[in-house]
């Protein structure tokens, strides 16, 4: 969708509805904050719907269709109304967009479709449909940083380069890139769980390429993938600052990191 969205004075911007995501709203909801921060600042008119609810993807994820097309219908049902639905997670986003439309039928199959080119995960939306800019705001000052790129944001949305410009952008910042950086995370929703031994050998993985960077920072666009590779930064006593992008982009930085603190 190629919508123009200069917003001169007196004159509102999209109505952009916020999907908050679960891991957000109970782990993490500095990322929500930050989300519409950025969002607001780019010209968005921001709204947070209270009905929202989990988007369905760790039962969809398990093979429970049954009792993910309730959830899939409430979703969709709620954030219609907007010019945009913005996603601070790429699997989250990819839920929405790529799978609604393959599990639902008929005319809920059609309004999955049509809300799907209306929806996009965070980094997306600010940089390729808002193309956002510091304008003469000092850029965010931030020490070295490297970036993981989740499964499902990378493979199913094509998110790689987008984080990347938007650090360079805001915070005059290039990534220091780590080897396989394309390679899970080892978090895979259910997959750690069912898996984590194979797990524990991935995330273990990641965190050592991630240090052999000697960024002070790993950054990334989805909270599952964070969360993980945080809690075994931690387990491991390595340091390493582990933060959602969305808080670099908006200078978030004084409180703890993910797995840090209260």
């Amino acid at each position: 969708m190629d919508k123009q969205l200069d917003n001169p004075a007196g004159v509102q911007g999209p109505s952009v509805y916020l999907f908050v995501t679960c891991l957000a709203d109970l782990l993490r909801p500095s990322v929500a904050f930050d989300s519409i921060r950025l969002l607001e600042d780019a010209g968005c008119q921001v709204t947070v719907p209270l009905q929202q609810t989990c988007c369905g993807q760790p039962a969809y994820n398990s093979g429970d269709f049954e009792s993910t097309v309730p959830l899939a219908k409430q979703v969709i049902a709620v954030l219609e109304p907007a010019d945009y639905v913005v996603v601070p997670s790429g699997s989250c986003a990819g839920m929405i967009c790529q799978h609604y439309p393959g599990l639902l039928e008929g005319e809920w199959r059609e309004r999955a479709l049509e809300l799907s080119t209306r929806t996009f995960e965070i980094t997306t939306f600010l940089n390729d449909v808002l193309k956002a800019r510091r304008g003469k705001r000092p850029p965010i000052t931030l020490p070295p940083v490297t970036y993981h790129d989740s499964c499902a944001g990378l493979r199913e949305l094509g998110i790689k380069q987008q984080p990347r410009e938007l650090l360079r952008e805001f915070c005059d910042s290039e990534v220091a890139e780590l080897q396989q950086t394309d390679v899970c995370c080892g978090f895979g929703g259910t997959f750690c769980a069912k898996m984590p031994e194979i797990s524990g050998k991935m995330v273990n993985d990641k965190l050592n390429n991630a240090l052999a960077t000697e960024a002070q920072i790993l950054a990334g666009g989805d909270l599952g993938c964070l969360l993980n590779i945080a809690g075994r930064a931690r387990r491991m006593g390595r340091d390493i600052e582990v933060r959602h992008i969305v808080e670099l982009l908006s200078g978030d930085l004084d409180g703890p990191a993910i797995g840090e603190g209260k």
